[in-house]
């Protein structure tokens, strides 16, 4: 039990480390390439180091599956990979990671509204305790106006609403597909087209050629492809079959962190304000997920006293 605790203690900390740092990864290559080119390498990346496992269970699945699949990696990775980068090309980077945390509120707000999801009290005045946070944050972040940041920070919202849609989509009719075959299907459309536009339609080869110092840039998209999308994505899932709710609910908390932190030592200022919007965004998620981490904490709770008494 000991040794399960470590390994999932682990896996946190590196999910933490490495979705956090994505943000930073991401301003970095933007000094290279545009954002386009940035989003369609990391899907090409990631569809590279997937490619094989793909193949294996390409005429495996029904193609009924293969296709609820292909729109799931349209929603969880493609359209976001494409918003995120361009939205960084006008906001901080720790604005988008802080940002990027709301996908709970919106998972609430797409679960009510289409899936017939059940709202309590307290979770629908948590979408309203990190909507205010998100609007403070985007009135002062960057020493900008609140029009302009919210003209890239809408983006990043639409693409939490992106990873909203997909959860719900997931739990209704992929519930059943294991972890290794959905996570390299994922990749598997939205790759081939992703590295169709990078090589044939795109400036990238010609960026390369002219532009000094662009093997850094390809570097932290390498980076953003192949170890904060394809293998953090099967990371991610690994922990949620192995660990405590408590420790995969952790990963949105501390992930925010880790890109202001990163967004601070790269020069990027943070006052007092931001500060305080940045709490009350986590405040707001926290209580939209109270309910559930609650219930859940409960349940397993209830396991482990019936498995006792039971020996």
């Amino acid at each position: 039990m000991r040794g399960k605790k470590g390994v999932s203690l682990i896996f946190m900390l590196i999910l933490v480390l490495t979705w956090g740092s994505s943000f930073i990864l991401m301003k970095k290559a933007l000094v290279y390439f545009p954002s386009d080119i940035v989003a369609a390498y990391r899907m090409t990346a990631a569809f590279a180091i997937m490619l094989v496992p793909a193949l294996y269970y390409l005429f495996k699945i029904p193609f009924k599956t293969f296709l609820l699949l292909t729109l799931s990696g349209i929603l969880a990775n493609g359209l976001p990979a494409f918003l995120f980068a361009y939205a960084q090309t006008g906001i901080e980077s720790y604005v988008a990671g802080i940002l990027n945390s709301t996908t709970t509120l919106s998972t609430l707000i797409i679960g009510v509204l289409f899936f017939a999801y059940k709202a309590k009290w307290l979770s629908v005045a948590g979408v309203i305790v990190g909507f205010a946070g998100i609007i403070g944050l985007l009135a002062f972040a960057g020493g900008k106006t609140l029009s302009f940041n919210f003209s890239y920070g809408v983006y990043i919202l639409i693409a939490t609403t992106a990873y909203a849609l997909n959860i719900n989509f997931i739990k209704r009719w992929l519930g059943n597909v294991p972890t290794f075959p959905m996570v390299s299907m994922v990749f598997f459309v939205t790759g081939i087209c992703s590295s169709i536009y990078l090589f044939g339609y795109s400036e990238f080869v010609s960026i390369v050629r002219t532009t000094s110092g662009s093997g850094y840039g390809i570097l932290y998209m390498s980076i953003l492809g192949i170890v904060g999308s394809a293998l953090a994505l099967l990371l991610y899932y690994h922990l949620i079959k192995i660990a405590d709710i408590l420790f995969v609910a952790s990963v949105t908390y501390l992930m925010p962190v880790v890109s202001t932190l990163w967004g601070m030592g790269d020069g990027e200022v943070l006052g007092l304000a931001h500060v305080a919007f940045i709490l009350l965004i986590l405040v707001g998620v926290f209580m939209v997920n109270y309910h559930d981490l609650m219930g859940k904490i409960k349940n397993r709770y209830n396991t482990k006293v019936i498995y006792k008494s039971g020996k």
